[in-house]
């Protein structure tokens, strides 16, 4: 093996790049990280992508390995359920799990960008560039640097974590190979404010007198419409970021929607008990852009040589099994327990490892492939759920019986939900256990309207047929 080098160089420093220079760094590589954007805790920096993310225990668990899992945990607020509104106003709702310490958390995007970078920006074995914009990558990288100036960076390794319009996925050729895709969406988003209720008069709360939220704080809001929905996140200072989905084209549509009056319309007709709290719905509505969603599959991450890819360049995923980050994050993880498993017990963690990258990378790749491509297809299955299914009596029973035979069985039967967002089981294991248990519940549910019909001998047998968890 030749001695690993220190010339490292991450493109890209958001969540997935950031976190992995500091896995790196605490492992005693040095590391240079170029991120084409300004510096996010600079007052000029704009503040970076609004949409907030679920953070669940893959995320947490990434987090923990640069010991940073207390710190963003105090950014964060619960979500224990979804509470789901129908067109009258009348709320469900619909807890994530029976066990109490079983919840995801709505946190933000740039305030964990820039948790992340502030703690990489101390450490004496990260560099971090700014305002500097990848141009080609050869021997070395050639970017512009903030002034645009033409500048070099060599490198003996070169990790590409830059979203999903990666610099370093196209120059590495990976989207001429037979097998890549990218996938979009005929949907696309658009975020809304929903202001605290300090700064919203026209807002009513029924909770506690002095909460500054004007709906329920612990809980992902949906209306689920069919075809299209909204959903809202809570925020730490009583605010809530709204996001619609629908479709580009269509009746409703993005595109039928041109007006104020058009929009006012809309929103009254399919969102009434939304309007009170939006304030600025027009002005948000035309101001905002229309964000698209789309899969990408990469069927190699790495040149087999000495760059690999990670996070949305590899394997960017829809939002909605609150995934995207969390598999980034996970992506990280592995690698941080790769490089671990490499230690022997006389060498030092103060001394960078002697790594064979290419068969690294390689590894890594065959670990992480199968279970990324299992969660962008049950984060597409999980947008029909939202938008359309948690409003169906019958995904109801379905749910309540699932919640029921991991009460009595919980050895044999944990939820598909559960599975992905409330352990570090592999996607790809999750996505295959998921399948039994829903012709399980197919089989329990299908003939039968409610709960207490349910036939629980049947039941007994076929999920004593399901391997141990």
């Amino acid at each position: 093996m030749k001695e690993a080098t220190q010339r490292i160089v991450i493109a890209g420093g958001g969540l997935a790049g950031a976190l992995l220079a500091l896995v790196l760094a605490n492992r005693s590589f040095h590391v240079t990280v170029i991120e084409k954007r300004p510096d996010l805790r600079s007052q000029k920096a704009a503040g970076g992508r609004s949409i907030n993310l679920a953070l669940s225990e893959r995320g947490i668990h990434a987090l923990g390995k640069v010991g940073l899992a207390e710190k963003a945990l105090e950014q964060t607020i619960p979500m224990r359920g979804r509470l789901v509104h129908d067109t009258a106003g009348q709320t469900n709702f619909q807890p994530y799990s029976q066990n109490p310490g079983e919840f995801i958390r709505s946190i933000s995007r740039p305030g964990l960008n820039r948790l992340l970078l502030s703690e990489a920006s101390q450490h004496p074995n990260i560099d971090l560039l700014f305002e500097a914009q990848v141009e080609s990558i050869a021997d070395v990288v050639h970017y512009l640097d903030e002034h645009g100036a033409a500048k070099v960076l060599p490198f003996d390794v070169l990790i590409g974590a830059d979203g999903a319009g990666s610099v370093v996925r196209k120059a590495l050729g990976i989207e001429k190979l037979s097998g890549y895709s990218q996938n979009m969406l005929a949907h696309g988003y658009k975020e809304l404010e929903m202001p605290s209720i300090t700064f919203s008069p026209a807002a009513t709360s029924s909770l506690l007198p002095n909460n500054p939220f004007a709906m329920e704080k612990e809980a992902l809001h949906i209306w689920p419409r069919g075809t299209y929905m909204l959903i809202a996140l809570p925020n730490l200072d009583g605010s809530f970021t709204c996001t619609l989905f629908l479709p580009l084209e269509g009746q409703p549509g993005f595109n039928q929607l041109q007006t104020p009056q058009e929009v006012r319309t809309f929103f009254e007709q399919q969102f009434p008990d939304v309007i009170p709290l939006l304030p600025s719905l027009e002005n948000e509505f035309f101001s905002n852009p229309v964000g698209r969603l789309g899969t990408i599959r990469c069927p190699e991450w790495t040149d087999h040589k000495r760059c690999l890819i990670i996070g949305d360049a590899a394997h960017a995923v829809v939002p909605f099994f609150g995934q995207g980050m969390n598999c980034a994050f996970e992506d990280v993880s592995v690698f941080a327990d790769m490089l671990d498993a490499l230690r022997s017990p006389s060498n030092s963690i103060d001394r960078p490892l002697s790594v064979e990258w290419p068969a690294f990378f390689e590894e890594f790749q065959a670990n992480r492939i199968k279970n990324a491509n299992a969660i962008a297809d049950m984060a597409l299955e999980n947008y029909i759920e939202m938008r359309d299914l948690v409003a169906d009596d019958a995904y109801r029973l379905r749910r309540q019986v699932a919640l029921e035979l991991e009460k009595r069985y919980p050895d044999r039967f944990r939820p598909r939900y559960s599975m992905v967002s409330f352990s570090t089981i592999p996607y790809k294991n999750v996505q295959e256990i998921g399948e039994k248990q829903n012709r399980i519940l197919h089989d329990l549910c299908s003939l039968v309207t409610a709960f207490n019909d349910i036939d629980w001998a049947l039941a007994e047998r076929l999920v004593n047929q399901l391997d141990v968890l």
